[in-house]
């Protein structure tokens, strides 16, 4: 089967990477002219535990299982990568309602390794830290995410795929042969494939939109929320990340720390009209707000401005969260045609696990079972 598969981030090259292992040809077009420029390379590289995600929901299956599939193709694969922990930090009887009822989702998701500490615990483990409670998840860690990128390429590549740069899609025609695909870019044309499988993040329901006979209901409306991350110029004060209690529509301005060692503060939530990425040097006052709840020995003039990610949320502020949503066949009646809408977090931790359910549906098999 010649697949097509639609976007070269995280879960596109997951994609292509799952089906030319199982013999397939694959080709991955990218309108841009790298791997990961878009929503996979603008994020907290965090390796997520599964904790925050409704039970049974495709984001709670998804990150569970990839968790421990990415985790496992790390260290098989010399992916830099740490299981350093976090700890999910209360400042207030409210905020410990909330950490709470997340602990208890995790356990109810499957998540290992989850531990309730009161505040003299949670200090003790990191004395910089104010809270009234908090819990921890071992689970959680971080990864160099371009070197995962890179080695899913690598095995693309060496089991005989192609990842073809500069390749904007257009438009998607259907052939009694298959799916005939419209490329623009500096070499236009027309090629017949006979799977096609949309993982073009912000672009994807664009690409659905030209998707000949696609059911237009089907098509979600693209809710652009902005994620800023600010640097932190110190040395690190913490061993583990730490999250606050989650806001409206992201986890809250949280600690991440990279391989380097480096430490970000972000993602806040800004809600946009179009793409920008630019970071505003002026949301720095709201960072050193919410970070002096769980950090009070946050410096004066520590913080700059690094570099933003756009979320491709399915739903506005004051909303739920919405589920990923994988749909082919079933859902939308067009044989061999996979649409991915809202893949945000933790869709890089759970890219591996996507990307096993989309080779299983594109070859009629029943999905693999998913650990829990």
């Amino acid at each position: 089967m010649l697949v097509l598969v639609i976007g070269a981030g995280v879960i596109g090259l997951a994609t292509g990477r799952a089906l030319a292992l199982r013999g397939h040809e694959v080709i991955v077009a990218e309108a841009s002219d790298a791997i990961g420029s878009g929503v996979s390379s603008r994020n907290s590289e965090v390796i997520h535990a599964g904790m925050y995600y409704p039970s049974g929901s495709l984001r709670a299956r998804h990150c569970v299982t990839g968790r421990k599939r990415i985790y496992a193709f790390c260290e098989s694969h010399g992916i830099p990568h740490r299981r350093c922990g976090k700890l999910i930090v209360a400042t207030s009887d409210e905020e410990a309602a909330k950490i709470a009822a997340i602990h208890d989702q995790g356990r109810a998701n499957g998540v290992e390794s989850l531990e309730w500490l009161d505040r003299s615990q949670a200090v003790t483990l990191e004395p910089q830290l104010n809270c009234t409670a908090a819990f921890l998840s071992a689970e959680t860690g971080i990864l160099d995410s371009h070197a995962f990128m890179l080695a899913l390429q690598g095995e693309i590549e060496d089991a005989g795929g192609a990842i073809a740069f500069l390749t904007p899609v257009e438009a998607l025609g259907r052939s009694r042969q298959g799916w005939l695909v419209r490329f623009g870019g500096a070499s236009p044309g027309e090629m017949l494939f006979d799977a096609v499988v949309n993982a073009a993040g912000l672009g994807a329901p664009a690409i659905a939109r030209a998707t000949d006979a696609y059911p237009a209901e089907r098509v979600p409306k693209l809710v652009l929320s902005k994620g800023n991350y600010f640097g932190y110029s110190g040395r690190p004060p913490f061993s583990r990340l730490i999250y606050p209690a989650p806001v409206d529509g992201g986890l809250g301005i949280h600690l991440t720390l990279d391989m380097s060692g480096r430490v970000r503060f972000g993602p806040d939530v800004q809600w946009i009209d179009q793409l920008d990425y630019t970071v505003d040097p002026e949301r720095a006052r709201q960072f050193y707000t919410a970070i002096r709840r769980y950090w009070p020995g946050l410096p004066d003039g520590s913080l700059f401005p690094d570099y933003c990610g756009i979320r491709p949320k399915l739903t506005g502020p004051g909303m739920p969260a919405a589920d990923f949503v994988i749909e082919g066949e079933a859902e939308h009646g067009l044989d061999r045609l996979i649409m991915l809408f809202g893949i945000e977090s933790p869709g890089l931790t759970s890219s591996l696990s996507i990307a096993e359910e989309i080779a299983d549906r594109l070859e009629d098999r029943p999905a693999a079972a998913l650990e829990w």
